[in-house]
């Protein structure tokens, strides 16, 4: 008999011993915002002048300029900056000793711009209230008086500007502080030169708020938040109880309010296609043909599945988010868009959880479109992006230790030949097979042996025909499923944090920039064998509640991980911590 199968039988493969062993996923945290850190200006504090000629003497105070007349004020002047800013702050005026926004002993014409375009922060989803610069006030105050008010106005507008620069380059929060699931590199925003730029602008204002982000995607977003805030609440919104299932044929007194909303919500284009159905309907409970084809027809305008059956997904579409609702995850997506690259790249395969699709882009090219299926709640998938490296086909399918202990074992605890008869390849962590029947899974739960297990490729592999790989620390790629009646479904989130695609051999072909016919050869020999991706295609998973569709049109979906309350708390963390900004 062998080591193996003694240990397998010295110790019971059991519930508690599986339950105690789970591997679970990453975590939400209590988030830490930004720290606001004094601003030393004693190294400005000091005149640096250059020495008098021979038999001169020193320069007296009548040859300094306004600046450096204030210069010593800086000494007693408290104000608290992100550490970005204040390294900025002082690094410009080290090299660059004058004013910027004072004039004549006042605000010039740069400062009003800028205090224009700083308290329109709201414009772009920002909080004006960060960017808040009181205006100095000079009358009645002496000379000396008005100099040291006058040069720490300078330094809080001239703080509050790089602050705006830097929020709107990078966002106000980090994103990796939320959750184990995100995983974005911080954008790097220059701050060196700003305050020069602008000091010499003629439109320092309009020059200022270019520096927000200038994609499509941001532009169509800050105008839906404009419309949004000036737009008048829809009025009550149509309830749909909850758990309704009507399919066709059937009948249920909800009708009614289906077809209600259908008439709040449909564009007037679907209306007028279908003007008698809505002009006849009245208030029947038979779900006839004619509603049928009604509902359908506001299914595909809505982006779902055109079947008719009115489900979870077709009443939210209906029900809908409110005013304030869609305001709320119009201003979130602003500033989870700063985490992303401002140039997303021509060609990107671009993968919005929310709205269960993975979207092909290359330039020439209508987008290629497709449903996806993600993460459930308890494996969820991250938010991250990378760039997608190699096309594999006929996959083996490498079980994460994941869902090795969280799901195998039950099966093994039953079955310990199990793997044996399915298709899979059990070895040690050297590489020398093994039976899944002489393995100590007990071990294997504990953590105290180190098994590999593939499942062969076939019809029965998880991976389905394909992968599509992008290498990364969270093991997740895109794939094909043999699974494919999940596609049909609304809301889809059924993986184990991979990405499933409705269309692989489409997305494959496209990202190899070959044709289907080409991927279908290759599965066709029925060999494990792969293709690298030689163009630079960027894959971004993201997570936004809101989000334009390739027709500029905002549209809303379901926070399925509820991932927004946490966004939330981290900007109202931000906002506790920013208290002090001008202080």
């Amino acid at each position: 008999m062998s080591l193996w199968r003694r240990r397998s039988r010295a110790q019971t493969l059991d519930r508690a011993t599986i339950s105690a062993n789970k591997v679970t996923g990453p975590k939400y945290y209590t988030y830490k915002a930004d720290a606001l850190e004094p601003v030393s200006f004693a190294g400005l504090a000091d005149v640096q002048t250059a020495a008098a000629p021979s038999g001169q003497g020193a320069s007296t105070g009548a040859s300094l300029s306004e600046f450096d007349l204030a210069r010593p004020d800086l000494r007693a002047l408290k104000l608290k900056a992100l550490p970005e800013v204040g390294a900025a702050l002082k690094a410009h005026y080290r090299d660059a000793a004058s004013f910027v926004w004072v004039r004549d002993g006042a605000p010039n014409a740069q400062a009003q711009s800028v205090s224009a375009a700083l308290a329109d922060a709201g414009r772009y989803g920002l909080d004006p209230a960060d960017y808040e610069v009181a205006l100095p006030v000079v009358a009645g105050l002496d000379e000396a008086a008005a100099r040291a008010e006058l040069i720490a106005y300078e330094m809080r507008l001239s703080a509050a500007v790089l602050t705006y620069v830097l929020d709107a380059g990078r966002g106000r929060i980090d994103p990796n502080r939320i959750s184990g699931y995100h995983d974005l590199p911080r954008q790097k925003v220059a701050l060196d030169g700003v305050l020069a730029a602008l000091g010499v602008s003629n439109d320092a204002g309009a020059a200022l708020a270019a520096y927000q982000p200038g994609s499509a995607e941001f532009q169509a977003l800050v105008a839906e938040l404009q419309r949004l805030r000036s737009a008048k609440d829809q009025g009550p919104r149509i309830a749909i109880a909850a758990g309704t299932l009507i399919k066709p044929g059937q009948s249920s007194d909800e009708l009614k309010n289906v077809v209600s909303a259908i008439r709040h919500r449909a564009s007037p284009a679907l209306e007028a296609a279908h003007i008698e159905t809505l002009g006849t309907y009245a208030d029947a409970p038979a779900y006839t043909p004619e509603l049928v084809a009604l509902v359908k027809a506001y299914q595909a305008e809505a982006g779902l599945n055109a079947d008719g059956v009115i489900g979870v997904g077709t009443i939210r579409a209906l029900t809908g988010d409110s005013l304030s609702a869609k305001i709320a995850k119009a201003e979130l997506a602003l500033e989870q868009i700063r985490w992303l690259p401002q140039d997303l790249g021509a060609r990107r395969v671009f993968i919005n959880q929310p709205s269960f699709t993975a979207v092909y882009y290359e330039p020439g090219k209508a987008p290629l479109s497709m449903r996806t299926v993600i993460g459930t709640k308890s494996t969820q998938t991250s938010v991250f992006y990378d760039q997608i490296e190699t096309v594999e086909y006929n996959p083996f399918w490498g079980v994460p230790r994941s869902i090795l202990v969280n799901q195998k074992l039950e099966i093994l605890a039953k079955d310990p030949g199990y793997f044996d008869r399915a298709g899979f390849e059990v070895t040690t962590a050297s590489g020398k097979p093994l039976a899944s029947a002489d393995v100590d899974w007990v071990a294997v739960a504990q953590g105290r042996m180190n098994v590999n297990v593939r499942q062969r490729p076939g019809d029965d592999n998880a991976l389905g025909e394909l992968k599509i790989l992008f290498p990364n620390k969270h093991a997740i790629y895109m794939h094909d499923t043999p699974s494919r009646h999940l596609f049909k479904k609304d809301v889809r989130a059924y993986s184990s944090g991979c990405v499933r695609l409705s269309d692989p051999r489409a997305m494959a072909a496209a990202v190899l920039g070959t044709n289907t016919a080409h991927i279908a050869e290759k599965i066709a020999s029925g060999k494990n064998n792969s293709e690298p991706v030689t163009a630079r295609i960027p894959v971004y998973l993201v997570y936004f509640t809101a989000w334009p569709q390739d027709n500029g049109v905002v549209a809303y979906y379901d926070d399925v991980y509820e991932r927004d309350v946490f966004v939330q708390r981290a900007l109202e963390a931000t906002r506790k911590a920013r208290g002090g900004i001008r202080t």
